[in-house]
């Protein structure tokens, strides 16, 4: 009797192992058909974390113009490691026409490790503290299991292109743990019967030619400045700029030149200047050239504002003095450099596009100073046009180009209004600040945020922006790395995104999904001012419903992408 039972209590738990067993192997099999490979496509204006996992399947279409890009973000993510992910794209046709071949990416994670104060109600908040940005144009990479990668997709549309819709495929390779995989889906390319050729809109992202910085276009190994490889990063640079709408270069005649004084006058050899200038003249880049500061301030942020002298050291970081413009070596140079320098300017042909930086951000405190110099410098160089980045508009009246910062703008939007309307100009800039609300280019942010600055640009009737950081990438840091960096001077956290928008590697510059945001916004400029003159009351109609103040949006981007539709239409007509 008791045999009898333990044997039928073996075979009850033969029984439950049994199934066990057999359900963990149906479990595994159903994982495997119910848990595939995803790859979806998601709107590019949407910022794609690495931890992110829920995207529902939409139409991959993209809705342009001619003269601009079109741009498609596809997501790929598994439960199992990929290795080799590589992407082909079938060249769009309509018919039998087509639109030239795509550029293709992939989009990489940077660290943002620094808080920072006054974040916007719309921050992005990545839990590992990597945010995607660059866009890295390399041939295949891998994706670890449960991180998702996106694809990046860019499309030239050229200004003679056929209108209509254009389709083709995008096909994802690789490994999927031990399995090969192949999966295609169709994308397409709406082209309206609208062509936008050179863009209107001021712009001006200020960069640095230092090759301390260009060094990390050469993988981190120093050159030195005005060599041969010196020369190939600055053609370089000046080539993306151009392909992203860039119409401004920051181009200092002070400091690419070399001085002497003989004979009681300053000799001037502008010889790096005028090949720094031709150069980005070359590559389609400049509409102004803006000369870079004569002056920054004594030492702290409140201090006086001081000009920069030459005193014969060639170093170039140590090659000037710092005086006061009533001391007279102070005077004596900077006559003769404006006399030298506006003869060469009307040699060159460049007068005509030229204005002229003082020095940087003047506020109250050292209004006085800021505008003592520029009086100087209009009495030494009449005609000349004065530009700055600015904090107060109590400057005298100096300025021919006011560019203040955004929330300054906001404050005493009826003063530069004015400005614009009466001979003069008035641009804004964004750098560290503004926060809270406002647009801006960190990479916390939204894209659409980036995009809406040059909404701003319309809407308010500002004819140009200004930023400071194309490339300004740390010294001793790889700019992969971490993002952030701190301006001792002030205890200022600048934010992932402000000091480069641009990433160097393998001797090229690539983009980010910010850039290419930027560009779009630029575009986007060019369409409302296309239907301002069209249908005045149309194009007021569209902004004002996404644009609500300086610091208010509608941030929502299937909206968006239904209003830039509609302009699209309206245009078409």
């Amino acid at each position: 009797m008791i045999c009898n039972n333990i044997k039928s209590f073996v075979r009850i738990i033969c029984l439950l192992l049994f199934i066990l067993v057999f359900e963990g192997f149906f479990t595994k099999i159903s994982s495997k058909e119910i848990t595939p490979i995803q790859f979806e496509y998601v709107d590019p204006l949407e910022k794609v974390l690495a931890e992110a996992s829920y995207f529902r399947p939409k139409e991959a279409i993209s809705e342009v113009i001619r003269g601009e890009n079109a741009t498609l973000q596809f997501v790929v993510r598994s439960t199992d490691n990929i290795t080799d992910l590589r992407v082909h794209v079938s060249t769009a046709t309509n018919g039998e026409s087509t639109l030239p071949l795509a550029k293709k990416g992939f989009v990489g994670y940077v660290k943002v490790g620094r808080s920072i104060w006054d974040y916007s109600r719309d921050r992005i908040v990545s839990y590992s503290g990597y945010y995607p940005d660059p866009i890295l144009e390399q041939e295949s990479i891998n994706v670890v299991f449960g991180n998702t990668q996106p694809i990046w997709i860019s499309v030239p549309v050229p200004e003679d292109a056929k209108p209509g819709l254009y389709n083709g495929k995008v096909t994802i390779t690789g490994k999927n743990g031990e399995e090969l995989f192949s999966i295609s889906k169709d994308y397409s390319v709406k082209v309206y019967p609208v062509t936008i050729e050179e863009t209107s809109l001021w712009v001006t992202n200020w960069f640095t030619l230092d090759a301390d910085r260009l060094k990390w276009m050469n993988d981190g190994v120093p050159f030195e400045p005005f060599s041969d490889k010196y020369w190939r990063c600055v053609d370089k640079l000046a080539k993306k700029m151009a392909e992203y709408k860039q119409n401004i270069a920051l181009i200092s005649p002070l400091h690419l030149s070399e001085f002497k004084f003989e004979n009681n006058k300053w000799a001037i050899d502008f010889s790096n200047f005028d090949k720094t200038v031709e150069l980005f003249i070359r590559k389609g880049v400049i509409g102004k050239i803006e000369g870079g500061h004569i002056g920054a301030r004594e030492s702290h942020w409140i201090s006086q504002f001081v000009v920069f002298v030459p005193n014969g050291e060639k170093d170039p970081r140590n090659k000037f003095d710092k005086l006061p413009i009533s001391d007279p070596r102070a005077k004596r140079f900077y006559t003769d450099f404006f006399d030298g320098l506006m003869n060469h300017l009307k040699e060159k042909g460049w007068e005509k596009i030229y204005i002229q930086h003082i020095a940087d951000e003047p506020i109250e405190e050292n209004a006085e100073t800021y505008t003592e110099i520029s009086r100087f410098v209009k009495q030494a160089a009449p005609g000349l046009l004065i530009i700055e980045a600015c904090h107060s508009k109590n400057l005298d009246n100096i300025i021919d180009i006011w560019v203040p910062q955004l929330d300054f703008m906001n404050k005493d939007y009826s003063f530069y209004n004015e400005q614009n309307k009466n001979g003069k100009e008035a641009w804004f800039y964004t750098c560290l600040a503004p926060k809270g609300e406002y647009a801006n280019r960190f990479i916390e942010l939204p894209l659409l945020k980036t995009r809406f600055i040059h909404w701003l640009n319309f809407k308010y009737n500002i004819p140009g922006y200004l930023h400071w950081g194309l490339n300004y990438w740390s010294e001793d840091g790889n700019p992969f790395d971490e993002q952030t960096l701190i301006n001792h001077e002030g205890g200022n956290i600048l934010p992932g995104g402000d000091s480069w928008i641009i990433y160097p590697k393998d001797g090229n510059l690539l983009s980010s999904i910010r850039f290419d945001a930027m560009r779009d916004g630029i575009v986007d400029y060019e369409l409302f001012k296309m239907l301002e003159r069209k249908d005045p009351e149309a194009a007021k109609s569209i902004i004002d419903k996404v644009i609500y103040g300086f610091d208010k949006y509608d941030n929502n981007i299937e909206q968006f992408r239904k209003h830039r539709k509609h302009m699209m239409e309206l245009l078409s007509k």
